[in-house]
């Protein structure tokens, strides 16, 4: 998208110079001041989820458990696993890019409830202190998904802390949800119809429904988890009468869809920045924000596939496998589209394109293995081996975390007004590309030999496999470094970036950089179809 007016006059202040101090950060209802707190709060929570998971490579370097003992290594990756998941992969996208672009991005000057806003920062922030409380008091051996006797009989184990910490966190995302879909559907701006939504904004819509349907019911799982350790009462304990199996329901209800949570963010930043990088169209915009909807409709029934081996229903295990196989297709839809959307593209290489296609490779792996733990007969044989941490992990950390370096890279001129090194941003997206399928390609062979995941000894013919592993997460431990190198380096060094440096369609790109505190200086009026770069008619002009 253009803009008919060549030299826009805005004020001479942007939020990054709109007051400097501590207190008018911890203070502002600027949507994007509060995406930046978002951003230094989870950066620090992925350092800490990745020494955690350093930790646990250094530990399988050897067949023997000689660097922790059994219970240390529990708690090692159990607090992988929570920090990671809730406090890093859940609120990555949407609470950083979400929050700083979605109002540009439909014409709004704040989001719905700016108040609200920086209350599910602080929410999040207070949430990650009982969350380190719990670490630096001992942790948690339970895994991540405090699978019942293990979270209600332990008495060693900080679990009602961790719970409390992830109670007020969900809070954080249910807030964040319903400030989305009000500002959606109550802000856009004149002729912004729901069809000439930008897909990142469809991929936040779906987001959205899952954050405000799904959160409350882990809240509530939470929660009795909590009453049930603090009181002795019987719900999920057989012990005392209660039935484990009646929190896995619940607990998967939510924690299948908070994968979508964690990707559909992911695939609204592919579509926009593929299409940029191949100067087209994106192919079948309908079909995939319709896709999007679908993924967060369909992903609300196929948590069974978690439990074949939990004694449930095989009855229920068919249909189960027959949704999971069913949930594939929209993904699918989405993958076919991009692929399209570069057929006879006029493609660039920068950084964040390099990351879009690692996305696409790494994701399609991972979307494929994952039929292979829909269908009853496979699941049984690699259930609860490594196989489940390598597609879990190509889908968690080779898709949310790949989509959202590509984010922060496409993004990054917009947020501070400055250029990185491109050669230097290039090779990490190479190192992490490369890095990524060196650890996690090798545990797919080791689950399917049969090596159980979670344990920290294991017969010396898994050790090559093994070393190939840690030798890869090394790799992809200095591919992470590389960009926080750059984007340090941006701040004191890199040039000016302009208003538009990859000549993008979209609102964000007709505003300065970085953004002026109330993004527009009159809200703009839409005129044409999102990403029209092969049209040079101008899509805004300013009333």
């Amino acid at each position: 998208m253009t803009t008919d007016s060549a030299e826009p006059k805005y004020p001479e202040h942007t939020y990054l110079n709109d007051g400097y101090s501590l207190k008018s950060w911890l203070l502002t209802k600027d949507h994007k001041r509060i995406g930046i707190l978002y951003l230094i709060s989870i950066t620090f929570f992925f350092a800490l989820g990745g020494l955690f998971a350093l930790l646990i490579r250094l530990e399988l370097l050897t067949p023997q458990g000689d660097l922790m003992q059994s219970d240390t290594y529990n708690k090692m990756f159990t607090m992988h696993g929570i920090v990671m998941i809730f406090f890093f992969l859940v609120p990555s996208i949407p609470a950083v890019f979400g929050n700083f672009l979605v109002p540009i991005m439909i014409g709004a000057r704040d989001l719905a409830f700016p108040r609200l806003n920086l209350a599910s920062w602080y929410m999040y922030m207070a949430g990650a202190v009982f969350a380190l409380y719990a670490i630096v008091s001992g942790g948690v051996d339970t895994g991540w998904t405090f699978y019942t006797p293990y979270s209600t009989a332990h008495a060693d184990s900080h679990v009602i802390s961790t719970a409390v910490g992830i109670l007020i966190m969900g809070f954080s995302s249910i807030f964040t949800g319903l400030n989305f879909i009000v500002t959606i559907h109550r802000m856009r701006a004149p002729g912004m119809t729901w069809f000439r939504l930008p897909l990142f904004i469809w991929a936040h819509y779906a987001t959205s429904l899952i954050m405000i349907l799904g959160t409350p019911v882990l809240g509530i799982t939470i929660a009795l988890v909590g009453v049930e350790r603090a009181l002795g009462l019987g719900i999920f304990d057989p012990a005392n009468g209660g039935d484990p199996l009646l929190f896995q329901h619940l607990f998967w209800f939510y924690s299948h869809p908070a994968v979508y949570i964690m990707i559909l963010p992911a695939m609204g930043v592919i579509s926009e920045v593929i299409t940029c990088f191949a100067r087209k169209v994106i192919f079948g915009y309908g079909f995939i924000a319709t896709s999007s909807m679908l993924i967060a409709i369909l992903g609300f029934f196929v948590w069974g596939h978690h439990m074949y081996v939990s004694s449930q229903s095989e009855y229920a295990g068919l249909i189960f496998s027959a949704l999971s196989f069913l949930v594939a297709i929209p993904s699918a839809i989405k993958v076919f589209n991009w692929t399209a959307t570069l057929y006879k593209g006029s493609i660039t290489f920068e950084a964040p394109m390099l990351y879009v296609f690692g996305f696409i490779g790494v994701f399609t792996i991972g979307g494929l293995t994952g039929l292979f733990l829909a269908a009853l007969g496979m699941d049984r044989h690699v259930h609860d081996t490594y196989f489940v941490v390598a597609h879990f992990h190509y889908i968690m950390v080779g898709g949310a975390l790949m989509a959202y370096l590509a984010a922060m890279h496409f993004w990054w001129p917009k947020m501070t007004g400055k250029r990185y090194p491109e050669g230097l941003a290039m090779v990490g997206a190479i190192a992490v590309f490369v890095g990524f399928n060196m650890t996690f390609f090798p545990q797919f062979i080791l689950g399917y030999l049969g090596m159980p995941r979670h344990y920290h000894e294991y017969v010396p013919e898994f050790q090559f496999l093994h070393i190939m592993s840690t030798a890869g997460a090394s790799v992809l431990g200095v591919g992470y470094l590389i960009p926080g190198v750059c984007f340090l380096w941006s701040l004191i060094h890199g040039r000016n970036a302009g208003p538009n440096p990859w000549e993008a369609k979209g609102l964000e790109w007709t505003i300065p950089s970085p953004p002026p505190t109330h993004n527009f200086e009159e809200i703009p009026v839409v005129t044409e179809e999102p990403y029209q770069y092969t049209s040079e008619a101008s899509s805004v002009r300013h009333s």
